[in-house]
């Protein structure tokens, strides 16, 4: 049996994710605010297990809870590999530091930040000696890797994420059976969260005007092209601890 879990299932790429991940022999987990009923409606169609979390992943000790119930209902004697991707993300505030709300800036550092490291950190304890593959997926961004003006909460929790993502690397090359964990920007895609950057004001975010031409000129991927790509991460051949930009796929 091969478990995956996928975070941020209700819409955008986890939904397109764990679409494509309906297959036999496979076993998802699915994470969100809200329950995607189209997702556990097609599971049950094609005859896959598919167990369904309502949760924010803004309140950490509830997503502890949940992430230790996803390991127990697993039958890791019986797993044929063991997958986590972390993909929740939250973009606002969009805006200079000074008008961020306390509420804003904690929930986009708790999604972004601390629910991946606190997910991967259960993922080890409970995969820890399990003689299959086991991977974790980051979805991080290229705004990890450099700054916009209106970002400065979401480019400093992707490059957060993408420091962990190298440490933890780090620490599994002293194990003899390491975790792979990789960090993967999956670009620009045709999302609600490109919704949201066009409804910003150049006043907040700088760089509006570019990214309202991404979609007027049908320059943004769609998600399901995306998921292709971030699904072949689940076997591809990359130094443990890299950022993989989709562009880089095959």
């Amino acid at each position: 049996m091969h478990y995956i879990i996928v975070t941020g299932t209700s819409r955008g790429l986890g939904e397109a994710i764990a679409m494509k991940l309906l297959k036999e022999g496979n076993h998802l987990f699915c994470v969100s605010r809200s329950k995607n009923e189209a997702l556990i409606a097609k599971a049950k169609e094609q005859g896959v297990a598919l167990d369904y979390f309502e949760q924010d992943l803004n309140d950490t000790a509830g997503a502890e809870l949940m992430f230790e119930e996803i390991f127990s209902k697993m039958d890791l004697e019986r797993a044929n590999s063991v997958t986590l991707f972390n993909n929740a993300g939250v973009l606002n505030p969009i805006a200079p530091i000074e008008k961020y709300s306390t509420d804003d800036l904690i929930r986009n550092i708790n999604v972004n930040l601390i629910a991946p490291m606190l997910a991967s950190s259960l993922f080890i304890q409970h995969v820890e000696g399990l003689n299959c593959e086991r991977r974790i997926i980051n979805v991080s961004s290229g705004a990890g890797l450099k700054a916009y003006y209106g970002w400065s909460a979401y480019c400093a929790s992707k490059a957060a994420v993408n420091m962990f993502t190298a440490c933890v690397a780090m620490e599994q090359a002293k194990r003899d059976n390491p975790v792979t964990i990789l960090a993967f920007a999956p670009g620009v895609i045709d999302t609600e969260m490109q919704g949201e950057i066009r409804k910003s004001s150049e006043e907040d975010f700088a760089p509006l005007k570019r990214f309202i031409a991404y979609h007027e000129n049908g320059d943004l991927m769609p998600p399901d092209f995306v998921a292709k790509k971030a699904i072949t991460l689940m076997t591809a051949s990359f130094e443990n601890g890299s950022f993989v930009d989709v562009y880089e796929l095959d």
